[in-house]
């Protein structure tokens, strides 16, 4: 293994591609929630009401707020990767966890057969971008090795910053 220097896209694309897919996500997100609860509703009678209730309380100030706030870590990402030249433990994770991130949007989208928000812009950009980011951190020879627990880490980070941001989003977005 070669350490070469690391592009710069490759840890602030981090943020590049992020913004591109959460852009399809703040633009389609809210209103296709609101289009399609009641259908999903239908489809999945025996989901529990807390589920229901959870989503139906996302409104477009919450979900642009939470947008914003995925902004800062995101953003704390990248810099922390392109500061470490890509060695950060915290950019290699939210690498990880963003393609991963990614993936479960492809399920979503297979689960509910439709072009949920987020899915058209997974595997255009988001599973693209995270497995070229990671070719280029092995080829510099500071990519981590992948195990299932930090597969595990990378999609808990991608989840929990997703829970606090729309947690702090709620609490601006109130405010507001």
């Amino acid at each position: 293994m070669t350490t070469t220097r690391l592009n710069p896209l490759v840890t602030y694309g981090l943020f590049l591609a992020w913004a591109v897919h959460d852009a399809e996500e703040l633009a389609r997100g809210p209103r296709w929630v609101r289009e399609n609860l009641p259908a999903l509703r239908e489809r999945w009678p025996g989901a529990p009401e807390r589920v229901w209730k959870a989503v139906e309380s996302v409104d477009e100030r919450e979900f642009a707020a939470a947008v914003g706030v995925m902004a800062v870590i995101v953003g704390a990402a990248s810099v922390a990767g392109a500061r470490s030249g890509g060695r950060s433990a915290f950019y290699q994770g939210a690498v990880t966890g963003f393609g991963l991130h990614g993936l479960v949007h492809l399920a979503q989208a297979a689960v509910v057969r439709d072009a949920t928000p987020g899915a058209p812009t997974s595997p255009l950009v988001v599973i693209p971008f995270s497995l070229w980011a990671r070719a280029r951190l092995r080829r510099a020879g500071v990519l981590r090795p992948t195990t299932a627990k930090g597969a595990a880490a990378g999609l808990a980070l991608a989840a929990g910053a997703t829970v606090v941001s729309h947690a702090v989003g709620r609490r601006v977005a109130a405010r507001f």
